[in-house]
């Protein structure tokens, strides 16, 4: 694989499961790849960590990733099924450490 190339699974809400390469040179969130692959991410408020919208599940690789800002946590303390291994993809950079990475898409769709 190449240097700045990473493969990241992603399950959509149906449950199936795909492989995306994620180029790591590049300046776009996790949210801003998903939707430029034909993922549904509603993504209302652009990135701003306002609306949760993109929120996800991280199956595997939490650890790699760096800790969630107040801003995201406050947002994801008001979601019903969000955990702790919930993100917000708008905020997620990722890097060639986060390879191997699963998550599981669980923002809403309206």
């Amino acid at each position: 694989m190449e240097d700045n190339l990473i493969q990241v699974t992603v399950i959509d809400r149906d449950g199936t499961e795909s492989k995306l390469d994620v180029p790591t040179d590049i300046n776009l969130s996790l949210m801003e790849i998903l939707k430029a692959s034909e993922y549904e991410i509603l993504a209302t408020c652009g990135g701003m960590a306002l609306c949760a919208t993109c929120h996800v599940e991280v199956v595997e690789g939490l650890d790699a990733l760096p800790l969630a800002s107040d801003q995201e946590l406050d947002m994801l303390d008001t979601l019903p099924d969000a955990d702790d291994q919930s993100r917000l993809a708008c905020q997620l950079y990722l890097q060639n450490s986060n390879n191997g990475m699963k998550i599981k898409i669980k923002g809403a769709l309206q």
